[in-house]
């Protein structure tokens, strides 16, 4: 079962993580301050989605890395408490003060600093990650390495 739930749940928090990301950056680009606000006040939300989901990915990855061992592996295990650290220490206070910020309208310049951080931040994590599925693909034989 670990082996479905385990793509599956990761492919789910790299697509939420995506979705986060681009809603965010399309809409301060192209957008009004009233579809800022949405985006900001509705990516809270979306946690209910994206923190089971992780959960599910770093559990069943977890069981199922204790049967593996080589290289592969070991990088992928390398990276979780980065994307981990970054989720829980930056990500999530980020998100939860620019929905509170822009809820207040408050588009100060503490705003844009932390959106600035959360944007990077993100996108770290979305390379993190899509390492990770890279790496997973490679082990189960989906994807070939690239020959050095």
């Amino acid at each position: 079962m670990s082996k479905i739930i385990h793509p599956v749940a990761g492919v789910v928090a790299l697509l939420t993580i995506l979705t986060f990301w681009l809603s965010t950056a399309l809409s301060e680009i192209f957008a009004s301050v009233s579809v800022i606000t949405t985006v900001k006040t509705t990516i809270p939300w979306g946690f209910f989605i994206l923190i089971p989901a992780l959960m599910a990915a770093g559990g069943t990855g977890f069981q199922l890395g204790k049967k593996m061992r080589g290289p592969v592996l070991a990088a992928k295990k390398k990276r979780m408490p980065f994307i981990a650290a970054n989720g829980i220490l930056i990500l999530i206070p980020s998100a939860l003060y620019l929905s509170s910020k822009a809820q207040a309208g408050a588009f100060d310049a503490g705003f844009y600093a932390v959106q600035a951080l959360e944007l990077l931040i993100g996108a770290v994590n979305i390379t993190l990650l899509g390492l990770n599925l890279r790496d997973g693909l490679i082990m189960t034989g989906r994807l070939r390495r690239k020959a050095a």
